[in-house]
């Protein structure tokens, strides 16, 4: 294998496991900058994981190959609507926010499975109709050397995850809104004293966050396993949060973050093609993501600086 087919594989399968965990990084910014821990986003990529194999299912005859990219979109509103819970419980009734997170973390996967086997008799749906599969970047492909590389058999999701992550930065740090969301993570109360509307700003982080992270669940169902199933998110949406601490909380940090784990994921599937680590036993590359979320969590988050309210109960002045 050349060395350009061979960097076209290992960036295609970078690119293809890297985009859920664009999209659910994105979301976990956005709620942490309003000052709301989300470490729901795992049981919110279950639900948005399962609404869009459904979705697949039941409306491909309507949308064609369409199907998975309106697919996404009711994953992120399924996200959305799960994320209420969440924003509910943490900012109307001041829970514990990682208690909060983790009951839906809990209840996600066994209300989606419970789901399943009563429409399917089975734990899983089994293979999609439709699925993202792979195309070429209009144009782009053509480039001399890097079109073949970044642009040719690649993930369609994921460049619409890398425009989401600049979209997003925009907004957080160009924006009348993003000043106020970051603000309002900051110091909840000298912001309530400029007039800004903290209950509201913290509501639209955690909804953005379920939006966002319900779409990166139907990546995952539509882009890599092409199905829901038990095991079809198992980790990623904690991954996406090493992600997002990792990028220090920042939209283009999380991606780049994200797009390296999504490159440590994808060597268990390539990596019998690359010459350095083919004798590498499959169980070591299949593990290794996750030793690498624990060593960025026990190495950078200490140093990355967080939201100075974050986690906190925000009380309105009287």
């Amino acid at each position: 294998m050349d060395i350009i087919r061979l960097l076209q594989l290992i960036v295609s399968s970078s690119l293809i496991f890297a985009a859920p965990l664009i999209l659910t990084a994105l979301g976990g910014t956005f709620s942490e900058r309003s000052g709301v821990v989300n470490i729901g986003l795992e049981g919110i990529m279950v639900m948005g994981a399962f609404m869009s194999a459904i979705f697949n299912i039941q409306f491909v005859g309507t949308f064609g190959n369409m199907t998975p990219w309106v697919g996404m979109l009711a994953g992120g509103l399924i996200g959305l609507l799960f994320s209420i819970i969440h924003a509910v419980a943490t900012i109307n009734l001041r829970a514990d926010h990682i208690v909060s997170g983790t009951v839906i973390n809990l209840a996600a996967p066994a209300l989606a499975v419970f789901l399943t086997r009563a429409l399917f008799g089975a734990a899983q749906t089994g293979p999609l109709p439709r699925s993202f599969g792979r195309s070429n970047i209009f144009l782009l492909h053509r480039i001399p050397v890097i079109g073949p590389i970044f642009f040719r058999n690649t993930s369609g999701p994921a460049f619409f995850g890398i425009l989401m992550a600049i979209l997003s930065w925009f907004i957080l740090y160009k924006t009348r809104f993003g000043l106020r969301l970051r603000s309002v993570g900051e110091h909840p109360h000298a912001a309530e004293t400029l007039g800004i509307k903290v209950y509201t700003m913290k509501y639209a982080g955690v909804l953005i966050s379920g939006f966002l992270g319900g779409m990166g669940g139907a990546i995952q169902s539509q882009a890599i396993h092409n199905e829901f199933g038990i095991l079809t998110v198992a980790g990623q949406g904690f991954i996406a949060i090493a992600a997002m601490i990792f990028g220090k909380w920042n939209p283009l940090g999380a991606m780049g973050a994200a797009i390296f784990f999504g490159f440590a994921q994808s060597l268990a599937r390539v990596g019998n093609s690359i010459p350095i680590i083919q004798n590498i036993p499959s169980v070591w590359l299949q593990v290794l993501p996750y030793l690498l979320t624990i060593l960025v969590l026990v190495g950078f988050i200490g140093r990355a600086e967080a939201p100075a309210a974050i986690g906190k109960t925000y009380i309105k002045s009287k």
